[in-house]
């Protein structure tokens, strides 16, 4: 490989050879036997160590290369780079102009189907000129930075362009936070082996991990067999009561990462989330590299059992995160993730406990009531609301599609919970006990008839002062009598 040590090792062997007639001069007439002799002799390739001849016209030319050097004879001897070096001269303009209109088509292409196309496109249209190799071809893309890339979404949609006009237009650098849960990352990764149910079938297993991108530690990591926002949401509040609460979190836009009862939990928790950009898994790199790990170590140790169940797939997974990964030496950090998330600096928040954390992540929506028995309705099923808010035609209520065991009535303005609501339980009401209904508000009751109504009493007055005749003629049965 033609490399600046190897073009130094051939100056210093060239050197070597010549040297000698450089310090001695030959007399006039004796530098052709010098050379004669110079050249039958064997010299050890600088690269290789093979025995290596040289021909006596090469020796010449670097005899004289060196002996006109001004300065350093050394630096004559050296491979001189070609002056069309990187330029592919026999990539013609319009060749050029080809090759470039057929990667924007085409990015994801390799270059030997670039190279096949091209060719077919050569013989359409001759005056492009000769076909250049495949090598020439190759050092033409990587020259010009046209590398191959992700082959698009088919049809486009608005996240996967917007994510390549990101990666053509800005820099992709890696990063670190300096604190101690400032960021944490959390992901799903579907692993390679299946586990095997209670019903006896074989399904994939999913890995919810969350890692502190400080030090690396692995907060919490545990298998599901979904990717939903109720696994996801177990496993982060378990990683939280673990650790601490963080200050953001980094996902991708999953459907579980994305759903209302996660970012209302994130919102009210004071972690903001930081999603990545669709179609962009580079960054959340850290989380991509977790996973070979897991693949490589946990999972490699597993393949001796032969029916792998959840709860043994979670069991070894808790030993091995916590025993192995977390406490070894990591290549990067250069220490192990426990030890530099122990050291810190750190800015986590106390984790709050689990009762306020199931009521953090759930969703908040508008229900109206139903007038006839005070009821409102959330997945399919009824709930009961107690008689004081039966004057209130809308409420909103705080759920978790997954755990309508918690349902709250909430005050939308402030947030406060004002209420339980529990479920519409017919067999109970069957029973005909029913609740006095307790006053809405502090108005008093209604009294007694007050007559005809002021408004009416004047039309009346009116109308008499009129001396209109009546309007109507009155039956018999309605004249009055004398």
């Amino acid at each position: 490989m033609d490399t600046p040590a190897s073009r130094i090792d051939w100056a210093r062997l060239r050197f070597a050879i010549v040297g000698a007639l450089l310090a001695a001069p030959p007399a006039p007439g004796d530098l052709g036997p010098a050379l004669d002799r110079l050249a039958a002799q064997r010299w050890r390739h600088p690269t290789t160590g093979e025995p290596l001849r040289v021909a006596r016209s090469t020796l010449e030319r670097w005899y004289y290369a060196a002996r006109h050097a001004r300065q350093d004879p050394v630096e004559a001897l050296r491979h001189r780079v070609r002056k069309d070096a990187g330029t592919q001269p026999s990539l013609g303009l319009a060749l050029r102009e080809a090759l470039r209109a057929q990667w924007q088509a085409h990015p994801g292409w390799t270059v030997q189907l670039h190279v096949d196309n091209l060719k077919a496109v050569v013989a359409a249209t001759p005056a492009l000129g000769p076909l250049p190799s495949y090598p020439t071809i190759r050092r033409f893309f990587r020259a010009q930075g046209l590398f191959r890339t992700r082959r698009p979404v088919t049809p486009p949609t608005a996240g996967s362009l917007r994510a390549e006009q990101q990666r053509a237009t800005v820099e992709v650098r890696s990063f670190e936070l300096a604190h101690v849960n400032a960021l944490w990352h959390a992901d799903y990764h579907q692993g390679s082996r299946k586990v095997l149910t209670a019903q006896g079938t074989w399904v994939p297993a999913y890995l919810l991990g969350v890692l502190d991108d400080c030090s690396r530690l692995a907060a919490h990591l545990q298998w599901y067999l979904a990717e939903t926002a109720e696994t996801f949401v177990h496993g982060l509040a378990q990683a939280i009561q673990k650790r601490q609460l963080p200050r953001a979190l980094m996902t991708d836009n999953g459907a579980a990462m994305g759903a209302a009862e996660t970012q209302r939990g994130l919102r009210d928790l004071g972690i903001l989330h930081e999603p990545t950009l669709p179609y962009s898994p580079h960054q959340n790199a850290k989380q991509e590299v977790f996973w070979a790990s897991v693949e490589g170590r946990l999972l490699a140790m597993l393949e001796g059992v032969p029916e792998l169940t959840l709860a043994l797939l979670n069991e070894a997974t808790q030993a091995w995160v916590e025993l192995e990964y977390n406490q070894k030496r990591h290549a990067e950090l250069g220490e192990a993730p426990l030890a530099r998330y122990l050291r810190g600096p750190d800015v986590g928040r106390d984790s709050p406990d689990s009762a306020a954390l199931r009521r953090a992540f759930r969703l908040e929506t508008a229900r109206t009531q139903r007038r006839s028995d005070g009821t409102v309705s959330l997945e399919g099923r009824r709930f009961e609301v107690p008689s004081r808010f039966r004057h209130l035609a809308h409420l909103w209520v705080r759920y978790a599609r997954w755990d309508l065991g918690h349902v709250d009535l909430v005050d939308p303005r402030t947030g406060t919970l004002i209420s339980p609501l529990r479920p519409l339980d017919k067999a109970r009401n069957a029973e005909g006990r029913r609740r006095r209904l307790d006053p809405v508000s502090a108005a008093p009751a209604p009294g007694a008839p007050s007559g005809m109504a002021p408004l009416l009493r004047q039309l009346l007055r009116e109308y008499a002062a009129t001396g209109l005749p009546p309007a109507y003629i009155p039956t018999p049965p309605e004249e009055e009598t004398p």
